[in-house]
């Protein structure tokens, strides 16, 4: 897989059912993994960003809480709650590799400001140099229907785009865009590169996720959308073992790639 620009940083997403088990407690084997996976990454020469998605999934496995709830007050406080203890988690285990984290909360509104998104981007920038991994969520405790990005495949592509990373991957409990819904038919056939993205390309992408997650086949689209304007290839692949990472940097054809 050649990218498109030579920028060796690569933004990584990770969504809530690939970090939580159905009843919202941390998947503890697939996150330790996937640390471990990107610590190795990142020690072959490569500036790794992680966008993680899983505070309010988390907080709802420390209440008991089984359905995501739809009222705002209630998100705000569960991400609160989980946000912590997510970040406590990484924090944890990318130390055991001797890599550094930073936490980043971002609202739409940071990145729609011109001088609030430089300054976004001169944060990323300097982090990097600096050799720490940023970890990047949307800042679900106060970010209300005005300024919130909806879903981290989003934020991931933007996260990307102010970064001027190279390449995004998308990790999904899904191999990657089908000619049709693989989990209805069995013939169901997996796309393995996209160099457009119109209208037949967006008639594929489904509904919603998962009762933990907000994003579906339709956000990572767009999210697609986003960073191939920008210049920025693009890979939605299974998450469920951490290690296609590794086949993704390798440049071996994985999931389905969507070329800038």
């Amino acid at each position: 897989m050649n990218t498109t620009n030579n920028s060796n940083i690569i933004v990584v997403k990770v969504g809530t059912s690939t970090l939580t088990y159905d009843g919202g407690g941390i998947n503890i084997r697939r996150v330790e993994k996937l640390v471990k996976v990107l610590s190795d990454i990142k020690n072959s020469g490569k500036k790794v960003i992680l966008v993680s998605s899983g505070a309010i999934g988390i907080g709802m496995g420390k209440l008991g809480i089984s359905k995501r709830p739809e009222c705002t007050r209630d998100k705000q406080a569960l991400a609160a709650i989980g946000q912590c203890e997510l970040m406590n988690y990484y924090s944890k285990l990318f130390g055991e590799y001797n890599h550094n984290v930073a936490q980043i909360l971002l609202t739409k509104d940071v990145v729609s400001d011109p001088v609030r998104n430089e300054n976004a981007a001169n944060t990323f920038e300097k982090l990097l140099q600096l050799g720490i991994i940023p970890i990047v969520n949307e800042n679900d405790t106060v970010s209300t229907e005005q300024i919130e990005f909806g879903d981290n495949d989003t934020l991931s592509a933007t996260v990307a785009c102010l970064a001027k990373a190279s390449l995004l991957i998308i990790l999904s409990d899904i191999d990657g865009l089908y000619d049709a819904d693989p989990r209805a038919d069995k013939n169901a056939k997996l796309i393995e590169r996209i160099d457009k993205i119109d209208e037949s390309i967006e008639a594929l992408a489904g509904g919603a996720g998962t009762s933990r997650g907000t994003g579906g086949m339709i956000t990572k689209i767009h999210a697609a959308e986003a960073a191939t304007r920008a210049g920025i290839d693009m890979i939605i692949a299974n998450g469920a073992d951490p290690e296609i990472l590794y086949d993704i940097t390798d440049g071996k054809s994985v999931g389905t790639l969507f070329k800038a």
